[in-house]
């Protein structure tokens, strides 16, 4: 008896050694990708599952929200001005079995994919459009590295652009257009408050010239502000009619 379980404890003990190698624990946030003898056989739920060693293997695969930073590239706009663009991507793994089996590293195919349809969306628009619209931009490279990713088993959440970084130079030129162009808008609001109070002036003064006597209400009000002002300054007030006599008599006289 002591025999058979001196020769049996050997076998138990590579058994549960066996058992225990082969038990794999799946986290929540995981899938598992099985193989048997090279092929693939299933996808593993969170848990522990059992692999045989030297015929199963099993790759995990993280399914949760990745953010890619995505590395400073240099772009040509579509009016030839060179800027440095930087984004952030947001993806997760939707097929597990793809992403293992379709691309050798999603990971780091993600990042190549979003570098290159990011220069080439930068080059197809001027910089006015990339400075102003960068959101739109931003979804349009995110629906062309969905589309491309697919295959892969790639769900693209969002893609954000970060920093445009133009020259100095560039940036001074512009400080000095938008400087011209607020100076230019002034002008044109000064001019156009001109025209309108011209415009309320010569409606005033025919009003006034078509009733006499609203041109002398008109001088008596003049006449009140002015008296109730502290200045020193004495003005007089000659009406109208006694500048029109006057000038009949100069006209007498020289002839």
């Amino acid at each position: 008896m002591e025999d058979l379980i001196s020769l049996l404890m050997p076998v138990v003990i590579f058994l549960f050694v066996l058992i225990l190698s082969s038990i794999k624990e799946v986290k929540q946030y995981e899938r598992g990708v099985k193989f048997t003898l090279g092929k693939f056989t299933g996808i593993s739920e969170p848990g522990w599952r059992i692999v045989f060693p030297v015929f199963q293997k099993m790759a995990k695969v993280d399914i949760r929200v990745k953010a890619v930073d995505v590395p400073d590239q240099e772009a040509i706009t579509a009016d030839n001005i060179s800027v440095t663009i930087n984004a952030v991507i947001y993806y997760k793994v939707d097929d597990a079995s793809k992403a293992i089996l379709s691309v050798e590293n999603f990971y780091y195919a993600v990042s190549q994919l979003a570098q290159t349809t990011m220069r080439n969306a930068v080059g197809e628009v001027y910089l006015d459009e990339l400075l102003k619209n960068r959101e739109k931009i931003a979804v349009g490279i995110k629906e062309v590295v969905d589309k491309a990713s697919q295959p892969w088993g790639i769900d693209v959440a969002s893609v954000e652009l970060k920093d445009i970084v133009i020259s100095p130079d560039l940036k001074r030129t512009m400080a000095k257009v938008a400087e011209a162009e607020r100076e230019k808008r002034a002008v044109i609001i000064n001019s156009e408050g001109e025209v309108a109070a011209s415009e309320n002036l010569a409606k005033a003064a025919a009003t006034l010239s078509a009733s006499p006597g609203a041109l002398h209400l008109r001088t008596l009000s003049s006449i009140n502000d002015i008296s109730s002002d502290d200045s020193n300054t004495t003005v007089w007030m000659v009406p109208i009619e006694v500048l029109r006599a006057v000038e009949a008599i100069g006209d007498k006289l020289k002839k």
